[in-house]
């Protein structure tokens, strides 16, 4: 189950991202999580000021 907790969810998708998943789009997929969904994670993520980086494939 996905955290609802906007801290809780941070250090759930970091840890998924840097141990399980190579890319956002891997980790979506993974877990099977629709675009709708993922979208919604990554607003909640930005709204405590973290934004994803691909490149160190993580939120900050």
């Amino acid at each position: 189950m996905i955290p609802k907790d906007p801290i809780m969810l941070l250090s759930y998708i970091n840890t998924q991202l840097r141990d399980n998943y190579s890319s956002l789009e891997a980790l979506a997929e993974g877990l099977d999580i629709g675009k709708d969904e993922l979208d919604g994670i990554v607003a909640k993520l930005n709204g405590i000021g973290y934004v994803y980086n691909p490149d160190s494939n993580k939120f900050a």
